[in-house]
């Protein structure tokens, strides 16, 4: 898989994710796990949508708004992963799980840094 690369970490790697959940949504949907799928392409692209959309807010709290949307978004992609991993004749990914758990980390602290320069 092709990387897009940015000057950006946290837009790097929310991007490469959604190329990853796109590709692993299509394996989904091999083996007709379709409701977990449309759930997944959802929460999983939402990501970096909203980091991206925070890159032009028009204020800081509109920034802190679109990182926190984000995070909901994470917290829901893990949600699905986690139930693809503990539910019988599911595809899962240990790489994605890990991947998210990483963004997470990251869109807290930038929130709680963006929070503390107030």
């Amino acid at each position: 898989m092709k990387e897009y690369p940015t000057e950006n970490k946290i837009l790097d790697l929310t991007f490469n994710f959604a190329l990853k959940i796109i590709s692993f949504v299509e394996i989904l949907e091999e083996h007709r796990k379709y409701t977990i799928a449309k759930q997944l392409i959802r929460s999983g692209t939402s990501i970096g949508a909203n980091a991206r959309e925070a890159q032009n807010c028009e204020s800081k709290a509109d920034f802190i708004h679109k990182f926190k949307i984000a995070a909901k978004e994470a917290e829901e992609t893990e949600y699905w992963l986690l139930l693809c991993k503990y539910s019988e004749n599911y595809p899962f990914s240990e790489e994605l799980l890990g991947n998210i758990k990483e963004i997470q980390k990251i869109i807290n602290r930038i929130i709680y840094s963006a929070k503390s320069n107030r």
